[in-house]
């Protein structure tokens, strides 16, 4: 068919000596596919024509480095105002998958890195689906972190494939797989190496196996006198994570499910008018939001040119160790220093116990433990490229070590602090090049927490700053920029909310009603509880620190409190008697 020469053209087609049409999608002004109406529209058009042309089968491959498609456009969904704009993206997206399932030959979605959300969808209406076997290959359907759920297809399809237990698995957390675990669990139906992804793509189109099928107990969980149970179950796992009144998608594809399984046509139909009415509301809306804020934030570390190899980590307390092993999880060759062995032994366990629940394999589990070395003797001063200190909260202490430890850096090298508190202009005295030290504030736990506050003193470098949010992308954290004030920017808003509490509880009110009216209101802990999680001492000292510059008072309950030794959770015994 003719095509307007003013929209840009998405896709192209080749056709080989074996009649196979390959369909190269590379989405124009972009660096990662992503689904829009105009793509759609583009999509049925060329399966149409190859449709036509009757091939011998089609292979849908992605031109981008980045992967296979990444899902739909999430900004042209922000663009949408009413249910009914909602639906008619939703329609579109169906007829066009519904087409691509209906070719009479064989069709292949030949996938590496991301192929997640409408991108999964799409490999899900083909016949036969082939993976990169690689650990960037991330296979999913994440919408109800958007707080939406599958619209195109996706449960309708991947439920009959593998089974309600593993798809809904998927579906309700989230999360995403790695091409040989999509193997195992009858998701894709080969995971290769990157060489010979075409020439298995090739053989699915020539050989023309069976279609992959679920096993008769995977169909027996979708099966009628089952789904109740299995909904109940569904239902009471995704409570302990979430709930009802703050995060309505997971509950919703829950019901989608046990009410309309076994008929597909009837599936899409609800899948579409439940993701409608979700779309629109307030959970979505605001979890979108957020995802255009961690977008932001992702794109300030994006210096190509700023390779750091080495990271040296003093201090191997919870915070230090913690760091240093996360680091080395993310490839880097990480030494961490303490005064003595003894000291650094309990993060490497730590470390250990890390690395066995992320990488599983043992072979990757001896190479992430290579890569982070016990150092007691600082030897790693002088061959890193960003030295990170994390020992206690103490200015003179640290000033010491800056004093000890500048001269052994190699030029060029950064210095990072994980103050918390500490306004960088009171340590830089000590240092030579005061233009090398910048905040790298970590949050606890550090292998969850995805913030990182990028705290920037008067005398910090441009240059320097850059460099550190770069870094926090490398290890897959989000950087945030703030200026070196007294609490930054989360402990500034974090303070006073907890302070306020303990100021209730003091005046009488059940530390357990106050947590409740927090819960209540969506926050996944009880200020209370997170005082004594984080550490009465902790939260005494930060308040300390914040009071001194904001004329504050601090409760005299908090001081009374670990006066006593009452510390909270690690203690055993604080607001709370922990058991």
């Amino acid at each position: 068919p003719m095509t307007d020469t003013t929209t840009p053209e998405h896709f192209r087609i080749e056709t080989d000596a074996d009649n196979i049409a390959w369909l190269h999608f590379d989405k124009s002004d972009a660096g990662t596919n992503v689904l829009s109406m105009e793509v759609l529209e583009q999509l049925d058009l060329h399966l149409q024509q190859i449709a036509a042309q009757c091939p011998r089968g089609l292979v849908i491959l992605s031109d981008k480095s980045s992967g296979f498609i990444a899902g739909a456009d999430i900004s042209a969904f922000t663009k949408l105002k009413t249910g009914a704009e909602v639906m008619e993206l939703l329609n579109t997206g169906q007829a066009v998958f519904n087409r691509l399932e209906a070719l009479p030959f064989p069709t292949v979605a030949m996938i590496h890195g991301f192929c997640l959300g409408g991108g999964m969808e799409l490999a899900l209406a083909c016949r036969y689906r082939v993976t990169r076997d690689d650990p960037g290959t991330r296979l999913g359907l994440p919408e109800v972190r958007l707080g939406i759920h599958p619209g195109w297809g996706g449960s309708a399809r991947m439920v009959p494939l593998i089974g309600s237990i593993k798809a809904m698995d998927l579906i309700l957390s989230g999360r995403s797989v790695d091409g040989r675990t999509g193997k195992r669990m009858g998701l894709v139906d080969q995971a290769v190496p990157e060489r010979h992804l075409g020439s298995v793509a090739r053989k699915f189109i020539l050989d023309a196996p069976p279609p992959h099928q679920a096993s008769f107990v995977e169909r027996l969980t979708n099966s009628a006198p089952v789904r109740p149970l299995l909904a109940s179950v569904f239902r009471k796992q995704v409570a302990k994570r979430a709930s009802q009144r703050h995060y309505p998608a997971p509950y919703a594809m829950i019901e989608v499910w046990r009410k309309h399984t076994n008929d597909k046509a009837g599936m899409l139909k609800a899948e579409a008018e439940s993701l409608a009415s979700l779309v629109t509301g307030p959970t979505a809306k605001n979890l979108v939001r957020v995802f255009f804020l961690q977008e932001q934030l992702k794109a300030l570390g994006k210096d190509k040119t700023y390779k750091p190899k080495h990271v040296h980590v003093i201090g191997a307390g919870t915070m230090g160790g913690d760091i240093a092993a996360w680091c080395a999880l993310r490839g880097f060759n990480v030494s961490l220093q303490d005064q003595a062995p003894e000291r650094i032994a309990p993060a490497m366990a730590r470390a250990f116990k890390l690395y066995r629940r992320k990488l599983k394999k043992p072979v990757r589990i001896t190479a992430a433990m290579d890569r982070l070395m016990p150092d007691h003797t600082g030897h790693g001063v002088s061959k890193a490229d960003i030295v990170i200190e994390a020992i206690f909260e103490d200015a003179d202490v640290k000033r010491t070590l800056y004093k000890e430890i500048e001269p052994r850096m190699k030029a060029g090298a950064i210095l990072a602090t994980n103050t918390s508190s500490i306004p960088l202009e009171e340590l830089t005295p000590a240092l030579q090049e005061p233009e090398r030290l910048v905040g790298l504030h970590f949050f606890n736990p550090v292998a969850k927490m995805m913030l990182v506050e990028i705290v920037n003193g008067e005398s910090t470098s441009a240059e320097v700053s850059a460099h550190a949010m770069t870094f926090t992308r490398q290890i897959d954290r989000l950087p945030l920029p703030v200026s070196s004030t007294p609490g930054f920017l989360v402990n500034r808003i974090l303070m006073p909310y907890l302070m306020e509490a303990v100021v209730l509880e003091a005046e009488g009110i059940p530390a357990a009603l106050i947590d409740k009216a927090a819960t209540d209101f969506g926050m996944p802990m009880g200020p209370v509880e997170l005082a004594d999680t984080v550490g009465l001492d902790i939260c005494l000292h930060v308040a300390e620190v914040l009071a001194g510059h904001f004329n504050a008072e601090i409760p005299e309950r908090l001081k009374q409190l670990v006066a006593s030794g009452k510390l909270g959770k690690k203690s055993g015994s604080g607001f709370y008697e922990w058991k």
